[in-house]
């Protein structure tokens, strides 16, 4: 095989490679869950260790790296949202209103913060 046929053929992988990972970023399922919408003081006063939780509102404030503050009506609280969970190409900030979907971390002294799974503009 030239030179030119390898190049060729690795950029064409490359290529796809990087539009089937583009493509499995932007999948996500938007039926119906049983995980239940809840808000910020429901979660907090009655939510136990690893309960899958979904809650509306509003990202307030970049706590660093993954650390976030979530607010509702109802009150606010840590969340933990690795960057690959963003909307591409979609501006967040705290006058955008989210839905997240995560798993709630109830440490029996003090921490509670759900880690978030999923992230999408509310509806």
């Amino acid at each position: 095989m030239t030179h030119h046929k390898t190049k060729t053929l690795k950029t064409a992988s490359l290529a796809l490679g990087m539009s089937l990972a583009m493509s499995a970023a932007f999948a996500q399922y938007a039926g119906p869950s049983s995980v239940p919408t809840m808000t910020v003081k429901q979660l907090l006063d009655t939510g136990k260790d690893d309960q899958h939780a979904t809650l509306r509102g509003f990202i307030v404030s970049h706590d660093g790296g993954e650390h976030y503050t979530f607010a509702d009506d109802t009150g606010r609280m840590k969340v933990e949202i690795d960057a690959k969970h963003f909307p591409a190409g979609v501006k967040i900030d705290d006058k955008v209103r989210v839905e997240i979907s995560g798993e709630f971390d109830k440490d029996l002294v003090g921490k509670a913060e759900l880690d978030v799974k999923r992230l999408s503009l509310a509806r």
